[in-house]
């Protein structure tokens, strides 16, 4: 069973930063692609960014290309969502997500990640 545990959420002015971190249990953390999705208030899960199990590879939703950056440290069994040029649609609680098909690049759809933390909370305002 894997545990996610994300951090760094908050409330941020347009414009800012935040950096969120998601830790995983297991000792399998590096065959896994991860991924970040958000929903919003009255809105669907969506797909935000997603990192292979080397870190090779990353895809970004088209909203937050050049703003987001993922990236992962597997010694620490954690994966980041650097969050720059925030916008208040970017408000949302954000989850991170792992597919345990190992080696898979996982399609950027909710349905295909087995286990997610427990979200948190970002809130820019404008």
């Amino acid at each position: 069973q894997v545990q996610l545990v994300e951090s760094g959420g908050g409330l941020v002015q347009a414009g800012g930063s935040l950096r969120l971190s998601c830790a995983a249990s297991g000792d399998t953390f590096s065959s896994y692609t991860m991924g970040w999705f958000r929903q919003a208030p009255g809105k669907e899960r969506e797909f935000v960014a997603a990192i292979s199990w080397s870190g090779r590879n990353t895809r970004y939703a088209d909203s937050v290309k050049g703003r987001f950056t993922i990236s992962r440290d597997n010694a620490k069994n954690t994966v980041y969502l650097q969050m720059n040029s925030l916008k208040p649609e970017d408000t949302g609680v954000y989850y991170c997500a792992l597919d345990r098909a190992r080696f898979r690049w996982t399609m950027p759809v909710p349905s295909e990640y087995d286990y997610w933390g427990q979200g948190t909370q970002v809130t820019v305002s404008s």
